[in-house]
């Protein structure tokens, strides 16, 4: 198998490499998988550009690998073109007892760890996770939501959405004077942050006097289509938003989502970060919480949110979209 790893690597054959990547992960010759890797590295010195390969052996190594292999690849730097960050695609498919021993330590442990916690699994007594990573519980909380997890694939990934809201016609009212509450503000715009800066997206967040219609009014439209959701629900969303690269960006991760949803949570409630949980939880079920639509609006990704504060008249609303290019051969066609 050298031999031919060797013959691949000299004749620069991509395509041959990752054949031979699936073949041995097929047949879990995962030290062969890693001299590939290797091997591949070292062309790159020769002005073999064969970086490619190195990739997709260390993704299957995170995706498929026993513990002990897929842990040293989960590091700073790696699996940059990969389907997704590689903590998550080893926490996506291994246990927190497989990766305990085999991560380093630093920032990609707690963000694997924190993948766990979205899966189910309560580390909040696990030893060697750096708490400052991500200032939120290594459980989820009761009053959270089942935040969907990625799924991973060799050739492949899915992100799937929270579960659609009902959403009815609703004519807008007059718009609410406009308030100035940066903190909220911001957090909002974060969730779709990645999708401006990294993408073809677009967000926009503000706060009026009054209830969700009168501050979704703000963006423009006559009638919209709206419905009112839980907080779990809310949150399930806006974790999604942040968490996604949209059509051209980097994935962050569901933790990073998590973590984004928790912070807009805290600065809609005014609450100090970081927020005791239970008093988190209660304090967002106080809110009235609206998933919204523009009419007519088609496929791409998107986050239309509005929070109400019915004690204090107060609301706030956003909207965030990305798509493909139009000139973006790769588009997919709109009934894809």
């Amino acid at each position: 198998m050298s031999d031919v790893v060797a013959a691949a690597v000299e004749g620069g054959d991509l395509d041959r490499l990752v054949r031979l990547v699936d073949g041995l992960c097929g047949s879990r010759e995962w030290d062969q998988v890693v001299r590939l890797r290797d091997r591949c590295r070292q062309a790159l010195q020769r002005g073999l550009q064969l970086w490619p390969a190195a990739e997709y052996a260390e993704y299957r190594l995170a995706l498929d690998a026993p513990g002990e292999y897929a842990g040293p690849v989960v590091r700073e730097g790696a699996g940059r073109f990969a389907l997704g960050p590689l903590w998550e695609v080893a926490a996506s498919t291994h246990p927190w007892e497989d990766l305990d021993r085999h991560l380093p330590a630093g920032p990609m442990r707690a963000m694997a760890a924190h993948e766990r916690v979205i899966r189910g699994e309560d580390l909040s007594m696990a030893d060697g996770i750096d708490p400052s990573i991500l200032e939120v519980p290594l459980r989820l909380e009761s009053w959270e939501p089942g935040y969907p997890p990625a799924v991973y694939r060799p050739d492949k990934a899915d992100f799937p959405t929270p579960p659609a809201a009902d959403l009815a016609p609703v004519a807008l009212p007059p718009p609410g004077p406009l308030f100035d509450d940066e903190p909220s503000i911001e957090a909002l715009y974060d969730l779709g942050r990645g999708w401006v800066e990294q993408s073809n997206g677009a967000c926009r967040a503000v706060g009026a006097v009054g209830g969700a219609l009168e501050v979704i009014t703000h963006f423009g439209y006559e009638r919209v289509r709206v419905g009112r959701v839980t907080a779990a629900t809310a949150l399930a969303w806006m974790a999604w938003s942040a968490a996604s690269g949209g059509a051209y960006g980097r994935r962050s991760g569901t933790p990073s989502g998590r973590f984004a949803a928790w912070w807009a949570a805290a600065q809609l409630t005014g609450l100090e970060w970081p927020p005791e949980p239970g008093e988190l939880g209660e304090a967002i079920d106080g809110l009235e919480w609206h998933l919204w639509e523009p009419r007519g609006l088609v496929g791409g990704w998107g986050l239309h949110l509005a929070a109400a504060d019915p004690i204090d008249g107060i609301a706030w609303a956003m909207a965030a979209t990305d798509t493909y290019r139009e000139d973006d051969p790769n588009r997919p066609a709109p009934d894809d």
